[in-house]
């Protein structure tokens, strides 16, 4: 599902990986980080796709310093540690300003 977010300015965190072999309990960590995230302040919505071994989450946000204090939050820290040690082979991160954003949706 597209997200339908307030009018910009506001933040998009691209966080694009490729995941190791084996579950070791990623799916239901995602889905508490998911939660989580939506109950943070300055969380806007969420997008998530993927396949062929490549997944692409976007979380929007209204500030950098929530984004901030997101990535600080404790309990996200423990699934980050995970991830490095655990769950992806490769990551990236990126933070974007949007500027302008359109959206369509066929009655």
């Amino acid at each position: 599902m597209i997200s339908k977010i307030p009018k910009p300015p506001y933040y998009a965190v691209i966080f694009t990986s490729v995941r190791t072999e084996g579950e070791f309990g990623y799916s239901d960590l995602a889905e508490q980080m998911a939660k989580l995230s939506a109950e943070q302040d300055g969380f806007l919505g969420m997008e998530h796709a993927a396949g062929d071994g490549l997944s692409i989450t976007i979380c929007y946000w209204n500030s950098l310093d929530s984004i901030t204090k997101w990535r600080e939050n404790p309990e996200h820290k423990l699934a980050q540690k995970k991830g490095y040690d655990t769950f992806y082979q490769s990551f990236a991160t990126r933070i974007c300003r949007v500027e302008r954003d359109n959206f369509f949706e066929r009655k």
